[in-house]
C-alpha cells in the first residue's frame, strides 16, 4: 500500500480538494486497493470541519465529493506512516519540515513538483479569493495528481 498525505495551513480548501481529487483518479485508475489518500493542515483552526463550502462546490462541479471529509492536523508521525507528504506551498512545507523526524526527509515534496509542466511551484491558497481561484486551484491540483500517479506507479511498479 502506497499512502499520500496532502497538506495545506487549514486542511479546509486545497489539500481536501487534493484529496478528493487523487482518490478520484486512484479509482479510476482501478488503484484503490494499492493507493491510500489523505490529507491534513499544518494548523488547527479548523479541526473536525467539513472542507470550505467553495472547495465542495469546486470539486463538486467536477463530480467529486469532499462532504465526508473533516479537517485534521498533520502529526509527526505522520511521516511514519505515509510514502509521500506533499506541501501545496513553501510556507507549509518549512512547516512540515521542522515537524519531519530526521530519516524521513525525503518523503517530503511540493505538491507541484509532480506538475513540471507548470510555472508555478506553489498551489496558492483561494482562501480570501472568489470562485475563479478555487477553480484555478483545481486545475493545478489534476495536473499535479496526473504526474504524482505516474510517479507512484514508476516507483512503485502499480
Amino acid at each position: 500500500m502506497v499512502r499520500v498525505l496532502m497538506v495545506c495551513m487549514g486542511n479546509i480548501c486545497r489539500s481536501p480538494m487534493a484529496q478528493g481529487y487523487f482518490e478520484h483518479l486512484v479509482r479510476e485508475a482501478g488503484l484503490a486497493q494499492k493507493i491510500q489518500v489523505d490529507s491534513a493542515g499544518t494548523h488547527a483552526y479548523h479541526v473536525g470541519n467539513p472542507p470550505d463550502t467553495r472547495a465542495q462546490q469546486t470539486a463538486r462541479r467536477r463530480g467529486i465529493d469532499l462532504s465526508g471529509q473533516r479537517a485534521r492536523k498533520a502529526l509527526r508521525e505522520d511521516f511514519h506512516i505515509f510514502d509521500y507528504v506533499l506541501a501545496m506551498d513553501r510556507d507549509n512545507y518549512a512547516l512540515l519540515s521542522e515537524l519531519c523526524p530526521e530519516g524521513q526527509e525525503h518523503k517530503l515534496h511540493l505538491f507541484l513538483e509532480f506538475a513540471p509542466q507548470l510555472a508555478e511551484r506553489e498551489v496558492p491558497d483561494p482562501y480570501y479569493g472568489g470562485p475563479e481561484g478555487f477553480e484555478r486551484v483545481f486545475d493545478m491540483i489534476e495536473a499535479a495528481a496526473a504526474g504524482l500517479l505516474e510517479d507512484i506507479r514508476s516507483r512503485h511498479g502499480i
